[in-house]
């Protein structure tokens, strides 16, 4: 996934979202922070979101049952993988991937998991704290032996 297939999945399920939370346009724009004409062609499908107005409304909304089934859980995990491209983010523990996860690879407590909706990748340590996340797999290896290596040169130390 990349920041503009985020942005069509946000601009594809607002109105939605909006239903779910039994909100009017105008308190849904409102909310938004943008005038009720933009959001009536953002559900007609004539304007986008974009970038900020898509975090906007996962942040907003981020307990929504259509938002979740479309990321595979909380979307701040899928919002920092495309904010943060190949850079370090902290992370607070998770609840170890028991619903939208599957493990990819494990060792020595770290586990690579796939999220089964969005698709993008996260190791976590032993404790079930996040280390990182990206859409790219092979990146993900490369973290996890680089772990493996780093782990290894403090215990011969």
């Amino acid at each position: 996934m990349n920041r503009e297939e985020f942005i069509s999945l946000c601009d594809k399920k607002e109105k939605l979202i909006r239903t779910e939370a039994e909100l009017s346009q105008d308190k849904m724009a409102y909310a938004l922070g943008i005038s009720k004409k933009t959001l009536v062609e953002i559900e007609k499908g004539r304007r986008t979101l974009g970038w900020t107005g898509s975090i906007a409304l996962c942040s907003i909304f981020s307990e929504s049952e259509v938002l979740q089934a479309t990321f595979g859980g909380y979307p701040d995990e899928v919002i920092k993988s495309l904010a943060f491209e190949q850079k370090e983010v902290v992370y607070h523990q998770t609840m170890g991937g028991n619903i939208w996860w599957r493990d990819l690879d494990t060792d020595n407590g770290y586990k690579i998991q796939q999220n089964i909706i969005s698709n993008h990748y996260r190791i976590l340590d032993d404790k079930d704290r996040r280390i990182c996340s990206s859409f790219d797999y092979e990146e993900m290896k490369m973290r996890l032996k680089g772990m493996q290596k780093e782990r290894d040169e403090n215990h011969e130390k």
